[in-house]
């Protein structure tokens, strides 16, 4: 007959061949595995502003903000069977006559669990607002929430919402 070598390479080929045609097929049911995150409508969220802690132009010029602020977040319906976890974070965005687009990362939060992708929290700025200039004074700035939604396999999903806004003070604090 065959040998203990033969049918142990040939065990081992089928499983092999069978762990790849399943990594395939959950790779491919993956494209039609939408998390509710393709719409951000399902995701609820707010963050408003309390407090404008500190607002100081630092000694190299730049102006730097640090804000206690409220968010109140729900993205339970980003999880699905394939969701390994949910990074979410609070981005400042704003313009200046230097750049049309400036976005800075404020907090952020990573979500584990399901029952965990519901809170509300008054946090600090994790990160200070701190612009190439002193450009901030007067600023309208834009809140805005992006998450991640990290698979077990497949495609990471993003998205954004836009929660609030707020002016920054005139003068410094």
């Amino acid at each position: 007959m065959h040998s203990f070598a033969y049918r142990l390479n040939t065990l081992l080929t089928f499983s092999l061949l069978l762990l790849a045609v399943l990594f395939g097929a959950a790779s491919f049911l993956d494209a039609f595995n939408s998390p509710l995150s393709a719409s951000s409508s399902h995701v609820q969220a707010s963050a408003q502003v309390l407090k404008v802690n500190r607002f100081r132009r630092q000694l190299n010029g730049a102006d730097e903000v640090s804000l206690t602020f409220n968010v109140s977040l729900d993205v339970q319906p980003l999880f699905t069977w394939n969701t390994k976890q949910v990074f979410v974070f609070l981005a400042a965005e704003y313009e200046t006559p230097k750049n049309a687009l400036n976005q800075i990362s404020l907090w952020d939060h990573i979500i584990l669990d399901k029952d965990q992708a519901k809170f509300q929290t008054k946090v600090t700025t994790k990160y200070p607002l701190i612009d190439q200039g002193s450009n901030l004074r007067g600023r309208k700035v834009d809140l805005i929430l992006h998450w991640h939604v990290m698979p077990k396999t497949g495609r990471m999903i993003r998205d954004k919402l836009h929660l609030s806004d707020f002016h920054l003070p005139e003068a410094y604090t």
